[in-house]
């Protein structure tokens, strides 16, 4: 994709959802941090629903250990994974009180060390806590970079690189939520709606989808 036509591109996006946020619920940075551990290979609808009456509850790493494991798998069973998920819950709360004074880091190297926190989950909490310009790569970026044109890569790496490179200096905070919103409503992963895609006309996705026909 031309530079001119990456910065059309965000530019569309960025007119149509000025100030984009993240579908995960959260009370503060740490429960933040908890829901988007929590959300790997789940939906953000399904974490949500889990994470309400818990937050309401817990929202400090202390809380959190004193809650338990076994209470903690209580209020999350609903969600995939949940037996590993409350481990890696409990520990990196544990973690943030021994190494961090109880606080959500503002570094992804240390995000990165504590239990269940990739580097997906790490950026997300940097840009969402505190609008760094990171590019937390989903299967939804993953996609959209490779099928648009804008950011090809053959890893998720690859791709996160990319659009670090490509993203001008207006959009690169907000860039990751344009996308990922994006991929979730309109460019889909089987049937991606060209059809009312307002970047369509940017895009290298060839087998552009028609208008769906009216129903009877």
């Amino acid at each position: 994709m031309r530079k001119a036509d990456v910065v059309e591109f965000y530019r569309r996006l960025a007119e149509a959802n000025p100030h984009p946020e993240t579908e995960l619920e959260s009370v503060n940075d740490y429960t933040l941090l908890v829901a988007v551990v929590l959300s790997a290979q789940a939906t953000d609808a399904g974490v949500n629903k889990a994470t309400r009456a818990l937050f309401a509850e817990v929202d400090t790493p202390q809380k959190m250990v004193a809650l338990g494991l076994e209470e903690l798998k209580r209020h999350i069973r609903t969600i995939g994974l949940f037996n590993t998920k409350a481990k890696n819950v409990i520990a990196l709360s544990q973690a943030l009180i021994d190494h961090h004074g109880g606080h959500v880091p503002a570094d992804r190297d240390a995000l990165e060390k504590l239990p269940g926190v990739g580097r997906k989950t790490a950026n997300v909490v940097m840009n969402v806590a505190f609008s760094a310009e990171t590019f937390a790569v989903d299967t939804h970026i993953f996609r959209i970079g490779n099928r648009t044109g804008l950011a090809k890569g053959r890893t998720v790496l690859a791709v996160e690189k990319r659009l670090d490179a490509v993203t001008p200096a207006p959009f690169r905070v907000h860039a990751h939520h344009w996308l990922i919103l994006h991929g979730r409503y309109v460019c889909k992963a089987r049937k991606p709606e060209c059809w009312r895609c307002i970047v369509a006309d940017l895009c290298a996705f060839k087998p552009k989808t028609p208008l769906p026909p009216a129903k009877a």
